[in-house]
């Protein structure tokens, strides 16, 4: 049975509802564009069962496509895009402890641009992932306006493990050292917890 996020069974419900009644008092296909918006609620809040990947790797939190891979001075960033048609839960990248999560208010630029990572509303979590620091921003899009998280700091979270999700279209930057080996490239389409975005190094070889 598919899972479907709470939030969709709302929305849901409270459209279907109000098509019944603009059906019943008013006109029977005045409800059924609402119908179809609550089918379309109940899609796009699905949740589906990912098979994680063993290995000392880094998942991907998020459904959606590469738009950036940056080498910066002693950090690597992967930014995923999310359109209205991915799922939106996001995924821990790793298992390890949060160590932090800090909100920030800002813009609501089109997620796929890249100054998005900067400026727009996003939520950044921070995690010990054993020995290696990985960070991880759920940003708000040109459609999103609301960011849920479900952890606080001090959980210990198992990667691909679910951490929230972005209502509507959205992206998710990850931050990393260079002791991983980035997997993807620009373009290259991804799925939460179940992609490998990176592999640890060991001895100078990705493990």
């Amino acid at each position: 049975m598919l899972r479907i996020v709470s939030d969709g069974i709302n929305y849901a419900c409270g459209l279907t509802l109000l098509g019944l009644t603009l059906s019943y008092f008013l006109n029977p296909w005045l409800g059924t564009p609402l119908y179809l918006l609550a089918l379309f609620c109940l899609w796009f809040f699905r949740d589906p069962n990912r098979k994680i990947p063993p290995g000392d790797v880094l998942v991907s939190p998020a459904d959606g496509k590469i738009v950036a891979v940056r080498n910066g001075p002693g950090e690597i960033r992967v930014s995923i895009f999310l359109n209205v048609f991915n799922v939106h839960v996001n995924r821990s990248p790793a298992a390890g402890r949060i160590t932090a999560i800090r909100y920030e208010k800002g813009k609501f630029r089109v997620a796929s641009l890249d100054e998005a990572s900067a400026e727009n509303e996003k939520n950044t979590i921070t995690l010990d992932a054993g020995g290696t620091t990985v960070v991880f921003s759920q940003i708000a899009g040109l459609i999103a306006r609301r960011i849920v998280c479900y952890k606080q700091v001090g959980d210990i979270v198992t990667a691909g493990e679910r951490i929230g999700l972005i209502k509507f279209g959205s992206r998710v930057d990850v931050f990393f050292g260079p002791e991983w080996a980035p997997e993807v490239t620009t373009g290259q389409r991804v799925s939460a917890g179940s992609s490998v975005l990176a592999r640890r190094i060991e001895n100078g070889a990705a493990s």
